[in-house]
């Protein structure tokens, strides 16, 4: 019979082999059909996912606990059973047993893994599950060579650590909120939860009275500063915070993305909110509504401002596909240029830390487009965060102490009316 906690913990360590084998992303792994989440229970489902994220954030000192016990690698499951145990014992604080046993049990159920069973269970009794003294996991080099070389080595190494703990939950409250959760109060207007923290039993949620949404994405509307009644484009929208957030302010909202899937959730999060938009499902770049009064453009990214939320893309991303995705960016900038009545305003936003998708985006539009002029950031911003060219430069170790935030460069354009 399985120990106790086996189901969630076989299904991490299947996680942790799609995302370090196969370069799957764990948000694809959860919906695969037949995938290894799919006869879980919802504490089970939630558990794995918890557990193969936190193993993500901590590879590195597991492998350097457990190297000197190990004379030749194991197979990868062995390897990631052992991974798991070592970290939930080093970092969460797990019983030994619990914690070896299952690793011993989900070694034995492995259908080319039995006779190491014993193998784990010797490593296991051996390993001192301690990080103390250990640094934070490395960025890998495509990625944390050019972020030294832009930000510092110490703003570097303070991202990683931020980015070795699971973040805290924060929350975009409605106008009219009346349920609103204990939490900090933050100076981007949300709220922040504990990390772990139950969302949908918190007083609120079956209102709508709030969404989830981090404090950095949450910036990006607060900088358009749509208004009531005016016409607003939402491009690339889904999962759909920032449509919450103007349609709350009374916009007329248009929300397009090309992922029927996510916009789906998008439509969810409006009917539980009793807020509306227009969704449409198509491509960005051969939409051609409008003219609009201000768009929002939240463009495809690398994605290297939410590590912190994605422990898996370090593991999956190889940097290789920055260069088509800053051209992508750039050609949705001018087709969202299109789109805009005259004096109109244009938000860019990437949840990315390179600048090649960010401040340097913003100088080629510039270039390219010599009517627009930035606008300045939102009132009340802390001056630290406004990068020189202009516009906003968010990151991961920004009140550090507190949670961090994720990695953004957004910046806000008009065009010249004169």
């Amino acid at each position: 019979m399985a120990v106790e906690g086996f189901r969630a913990r076989h299904a991490a360590v299947q996680l942790l082999g799609a995302v370090l084998s196969e370069g799957a992303l764990l948000s694809q792994i959860a919906t695969l059909p037949n995938g290894p989440l799919e006869a879980l229970g919802p504490a089970d489902r939630a558990r794995a996912q918890r557990l193969a994220a936190m193993t993500l954030r901590h590879l590195e000192q597991a492998d350097a606990v457990l190297d000197p016990h190990i004379r030749r690698a194991p197979p990868r499951l062995v390897q990631n059973a052992l991974r798991l145990a070592v970290v939930e014992m080093a970092v969460e604080g797990a019983a030994a047993h619990g914690a070896v046993n299952a690793a011993v049990d989900i070694v034995r159920h492995g259908r080319k893994t039995a006779h190491q069973a014993g193998f784990t269970n010797a490593v296991l009794r051996k390993v001192k599950a301690d990080f103390s003294g250990l640094p934070p996991q490395r960025l890998p080099r495509w990625l944390r060579q050019p972020l030294v070389h832009t930000y510092g080595r110490e703003a570097v190494s303070m991202m990683e650590a931020v980015q070795a703990k699971a973040p805290p939950i924060d929350l975009t409250l409605k106008a009219a909120a009346t349920a609103i959760p204990e939490g900090t109060r933050l100076s981007t207007g949300g709220l922040r939860l504990p990390a772990g923290t139950q969302v949908s039993a918190l007083p609120g949620y079956e209102t709508g009275d709030w969404w989830v949404q981090d404090a950095a994405a949450a910036m990006a509307v607060r900088y358009l500063a749509p208004r009531a009644g005016e016409r607003i484009a939402d491009l690339c929208a889904a999962p759909g915070g920032k449509t919450l957030q103007l349609a709350d302010a009374g916009a007329e909202v248009t929300a397009v993305d090309i992922s029927a899937p996510r916009l789906a959730r998008l439509q969810e999060n409006l009917a539980r909110t009793g807020l509306a938009a227009r969704v449409v499902t198509g491509d960005v770049l051969t939409f051609s509504d409008g003219p609009f009064d201000a768009i929002l453009l939240d463009a495809p990214c690398s994605a290297t401002g939410t590590i912190r939320r994605h422990p898996d893309l370090p593991f999956v991303k190889t940097g290789e596909e920055v260069a088509g995705l800053v051209d992508l960016q750039a050609r949705m900038i001018d087709h969202a240029l299109t789109l805009l009545a005259p004096g109109g305003r244009l938000v860019f936003c990437t949840c990315s830390l390179l600048p090649e998708e960010g401040e340097d985006q913003l100088a080629a539009a510039l270039t390219r487009h010599p009517d627009l002029t930035v606008l300045p950031p939102p009132e009340g911003t802390d001056p630290a965060w406004h990068a020189p060219q202009g516009g906003l430069r968010l990151r991961p170790d920004v009140n550090a102490e507190a949670g961090g935030m994720d990695g953004f460069f957004i910046a806000g354009v008009a065009r010249k009316t004169g």
